[in-house]
């Protein structure tokens, strides 16, 4: 018999094994619940969405803390570019980000569900699901007592449970150069341009295979338009000595929500969490560390309800979701009021310095 009971063939189906799912995954499983997770792609490492760019806490306070150190490269400096590629050098007191070798990354982490006991189906697309008896019926499960939703800025889940649905989004496209080095592999370079990357940047650094280098922008609903990152990096290549004909060994694009936590986030016996949830910094893009905290505290909470009689999951699932109030507002003012010029007038100047640290540091820096 399970968690759940013996009428119920699963205690969670989670649908997406991604960093959000795979926590959520993860902590179920290792609490004793049964879980199965729904993967539509054969391949984990496949038609990747994510930069794989992690931050200190969520490789010094998640189970990425256990990554194979090979498929890591350590980046101790952001170096911030102004429209006119003028240059701003920061760093932090022992803060670094993670790049990541994230085909490999992806692929070691569904092992890693394998290992804890998770029920992993590769290949299998979610196609629906009714509640039924204080639960769920999903095709190809059977009964399962909750039902999560990490499946990405179009959820399906979200879809089929009519729970709230991402509508505020950038769009991204990154290449990855294989076998290349760049000058300066210990910094994350990004640039700021309203032509390139309105309402975000472009970047470039460096990873454990060669470089990756992408540009993002503020989609709009009703104009919708391609992020042009073969003219970025015609703009900057000089600079980052990439070759005029060196050719990608691989793309990745998609969609970034940027509005904040959707509404209502979970209903009886459903959640949502990762990009279905918007659980993704409105400034930053950053989604990793917030994702895999939100994803994690769900599926503790599901174990804890179910074993122990804890507080309901899906009220869990509401109140651990980030607000991100701050950067929401200045999602707001990026969205109407980003001009090149402030950034070419107060490059050096302590505002942009101290603003830009806790952007990227979330504290103040040092002098680089």
């Amino acid at each position: 018999m399970t968690a759940a009971g013996a009428n119920f063939d699963a205690d969670v189906v989670i649908v997406g094994a991604s960093f959000a799912g795979a926590a959520c995954a993860l902590a179920a499983a290792r609490a004793g619940l049964r879980v199965v997770v729904l993967e539509r792609k054969v391949d984990p490492g496949e038609k990747l969405h994510t930069t794989g760019i992690i931050v200190k806490e969520a490789a010094e306070q998640t189970w990425l803390r256990h990554a194979p150190a090979d498929c890591l490269h350590r980046v101790e400096q952001v170096r911030l570019y102004a429209p006119s590629l003028r240059s701003l050098a920061l760093r932090a007191p022992g803060y670094y980000f993670l790049t990541t070798d994230t085909p490999r990354l992806m692929r070691w982490l569904a092992a890693e569900l394998v290992c804890h006991g998770v029920d992993l189906r590769l290949g299998t697309a979610f196609t629906g699901a009714q509640p039924c008896g204080g639960g769920w019926r999903v095709p190809g499960v059977g009964r399962t007592r909750y039902l999560v939703g990490a499946d990405g800025v179009r959820s399906r889940v979200a879809i089929t449970a009519g729970l709230g649905r991402v509508h505020d989004f950038l769009y991204g496209v990154e290449y990855e150069f294989p076998g290349m080095t760049l000058p300066e592999p210990g910094a994350l370079h990004c640039f700021v341009s309203k032509r390139f990357a309105p309402g975000y940047i472009g970047w470039v650094t460096q990873n454990p295979t060669g470089v990756q280098a992408g540009l993002a922008l503020r989609q709009a609903p009703r104009r919708p338009r391609a992020p042009d990152i073969d003219g970025f990096l015609q703009r900057v290549r000089h600079l980052l000595q990439i070759p005029d004909d060196a050719l990608p060994g691989a793309t990745r694009a998609g969609l970034i929500p940027c509005g904040g936590p959707v509404a209502p986030i979970a209903g009886p016996g459903v959640m949502l969490t990762g990009d279905a949830a918007g659980v993704v910094s409105p400034v930053t893009a950053g989604g990793i560390h917030s994702a895999w905290r939100h994803g994690e505290t769900i599926g503790e909470a599901m174990a804890a309800h179910l074993l122990h009689g804890g507080p309901a999951p899906e009220r869990v699932a509401a109140a651990s979701a980030p607000r991100f109030l701050t950067k929401r507002a200045l999602r707001w003012v990026f969205d109407r009021l980003q001009f090149d010029w402030p950034f070419e007038v107060l490059l050096h100047s302590a505002p942009l310095r101290l603003a830009a640290e806790r952007v990227y540091f979330h504290r103040r820096g040092v002098r680089a």
